[in-house]
């Protein structure tokens, strides 16, 4: 994603709005619209892979949406969207709208060098204040590698990073296997 806004002092409303109009997608944060480009095709195949290999080991428990689904963050100033996003236990709306989820309980990434910084930070700062949270996965084009973070019940941050032969497990017993996930992925033109 650029971070050069393509539109300035806009309110959250006026953002919805125009959002919605819009053939193309936009996160906002404070005031800003900023466009998301488009993923390259190995981009698109690993998230395409996670969404298949959850949705085959969570059997319907929870609610699983590809990139298309927004995302608010808690300070009402920051709207996104994960490549991949889980909802359990019924999804929830927000407030004043209806097609933006305010509940997400893991929210998966795939990187590229133009939102790998901005995953890394400015939007990883905002996942965490979200309370239904449970667990943050960065995947890699770059290599077998899958990042995870995951919420203790102290309210802390436990981070794991693994790769090839190795797996995550994330907080709703769903298992993440590398291998399983990137099995032929760099035959497929990369970020």
């Amino acid at each position: 994603m650029s971070r050069t806004a393509i539109r300035v002092g806009v309110n959250p409303a006026e953002f919805l709005a125009w959002e919605r109009l819009e053939s193309s997608k936009h996160e906002y944060y404070r005031g800003e619209i900023f466009d998301m480009s488009g993923g390259s095709p190995r981009h698109a195949a690993l998230a395409g892979r996670v969404i298949r290999r959850l949705g085959a080991k969570l059997d319907g428990r929870c609610e699983i949406f590809s990139s298309d689904l927004q995302i608010a963050l808690p300070d009402g100033d920051h709207y996104v969207y994960g490549d991949v996003t889980i909802v359990c236990g019924g999804v929830h709306i927000k407030e004043g709208t209806k097609d933006v989820v305010d509940n997400p309980a893991v929210v998966v990434e795939v990187l590229s060098r133009s939102t790998e910084q901005y995953d890394r930070g400015l939007k990883w700062e905002g996942y965490q204040r979200i309370p239904s949270l449970t667990d943050y996965v960065l995947v890699s084009q770059g290599a077998p590698r899958i990042e995870h973070f995951r919420r203790e019940r102290d309210e802390t941050w436990r981070y794991l990073s693994v790769g090839s032969g190795e797996s995550v497990e994330l907080s709703n017993g769903v298992t993440l296997v590398v291998d399983e996930i990137f099995l032929g992925a760099f035959e497929i033109v990369g970020d």
